[in-house]
């Protein structure tokens, strides 16, 4: 059962219902309804747990779709779907934005994983970085900033010619530049160490990606950039509270994220069981 807010006396009544059972107000308009949800904003919690819900089914759904048969032992490969469900899920890069059209990739790529490694590092990383940054710069931010710094990093890994990719680092990468950046901009103690911890993850994303073969540089740098300039344009708590212009903001990047998730769930399903 859906539930709303009576706009007289404040308790929660069911949205189906005419009018307010408690008061007899009528029951808001959808436009009341609108501006109530850029008021509240988004639930922290709630939001991580939306990201690696999808992110696991989408990696569900590429096993489901992927023609590969039988199980490789090898760790770095294990449970790994094929290139051609990922390509058809929405995996980005130079073939499929130049040669297919696919510019929404840009989104669907940061819900898509090559194994079962690679999901559970990603997923881990933003199970303990979400919350922090959540904290930090609200909910609503915080999903703005792993929207789009992910299309930030792949947008770079596109201009440096990377031919496919996928993965929620770029995404992940872009919430560790958003702490970057609010540990330097808010000082004090609490901001140092904010920027040491941070700055030994940035490390070991470099480290990590010069020795492991296959890791998109680019993506994690692009996506760290596009968080620390996110983070400066969209402010943190303390300087500034979450804003109905942010809540709209993710509102869009919420929509944007569902109708490209849903459309390439759809089309990859069509095609490979039509």
């Amino acid at each position: 059962m859906s539930s709303t807010k009576c706009s007289r006396c404040g308790r929660q009544i069911d949205a189906r219902e005419p009018q307010c059972i408690w008061c007899g107000a009528p029951r808001p308009s959808f436009g009341a309804r609108f501006r109530e949800m850029l008021r509240g904003g988004l639930d922290a919690g709630f939001v991580v747990q939306a990201i690696i819900a999808a992110n696991a089914l989408f990696y569900l759904l590429s096993l489901l779709v992927s023609g590969r048969r039988g199980f490789d032992m090898n760790p770095l490969s294990f449970l790994s779907p094929d290139q051609n469900s990922l390509l058809l899920l929405g995996a980005t890069g130079t073939i499929p934005v130049l040669e297919l059209g696919r510019v929404w990739s840009l989104i669907s790529a940061n819900y898509l994983h090559g194994g079962l490694l690679h999901i559970l590092f990603n997923m881990m990383a933003l199970r303990q970085i979400g919350p922090w940054v959540s904290a930090e710069f609200g909910a609503s931010r915080m999903f703005v900033i792993y929207t789009l710094s992910g299309v930030a990093g792949y947008v770079a890994s596109f201009f440096a010619g990377i031919p496919f990719t996928i993965g929620a680092s770029a995404s992940v990468c872009g919430l560790i530049g958003a702490l970057f950046y609010f540990g330097k901009s808010r000082g004090g103690n609490y901001g140092a160490a904010v920027s040491r911890e941070v700055s030994g993850w940035l490390i070991s994303l470099v480290l990590f990606g010069l020795i492991m073969p296959g890791i998109n540089n680019w993506g994690h740098g692009g996506g760290v950039v596009g968080g620390i300039v996110l983070a400066k344009l969209l402010g943190y708590q303390e300087r500034s509270h979450e804003n109905s212009a942010h809540r709209l903001l993710a509102l869009i990047c919420v929509v944007a994220t569902v109708a490209v998730l849903c459309y390439a769930a759809y089309f990859s399903l069509a095609y490979r069981f039509s």
